[in-house]
């Protein structure tokens, strides 16, 4: 992936939360180019997979903008990109890849948990819901690069 394409993926994920999507639904919509999407109406009667259709994911992903269900615990983009990568890495090396996403995230953040990220500095929330969407995707792609090699 380009810098270009990796730019405008951060920025589809900001869109897509300024236009209503949560911070989770935003992260996993933008990255869901990264893993095969599966068309609804073909699966009819099938067994299941790994592969899930865009509206499934979305409305699994539902509860946890917020910090997990507005309980100001993990930000939903950083779960969203987590999520991501497990799907792409086929669960391989999960724990290592959640690991970094998430110290990507908070080196870039400040932060992990939504409360700590919404809390005011200098009158200013440490890092608006906007740079968290930008971020997780940001996180996502670095770290995803280096486990790819």
């Amino acid at each position: 992936m380009t810098q270009k394409e990796f730019d405008a993926c951060s920025e589809k994920a900001a869109e897509l939360q300024e236009s209503g999507y949560n911070c989770c639904q935003s992260v996993v919509e933008a990255l869901s180019g990264e893993i095969e999407m599966k068309e609804k109406e073909k699966e009819a009667g099938a067994k299941a997979e790994a592969k899930v259709d865009k509206e499934t994911l979305h409305k699994l992903v539902s509860g946890f903008a917020v910090g997990m269900g507005n309980t100001e615990g993990t930000c939903g983009s950083l779960i969203g990109a987590i999520m991501i990568a497990g799907l792409k890495s086929g669960g391989k090396g999960a724990f290592r890849i959640s690991r970094r996403i998430n110290e990507n995230f908070r080196s870039r953040s400040g932060a992990i948990t939504c409360k700590e990220l919404k809390s005011k500095v200098d009158g200013k929330e440490l890092c608006p819901c906007g740079d968290c969407v930008r971020n997780a995707v940001k996180a996502y792609f670095e770290v995803m690069s280096e486990f790819q090699k």
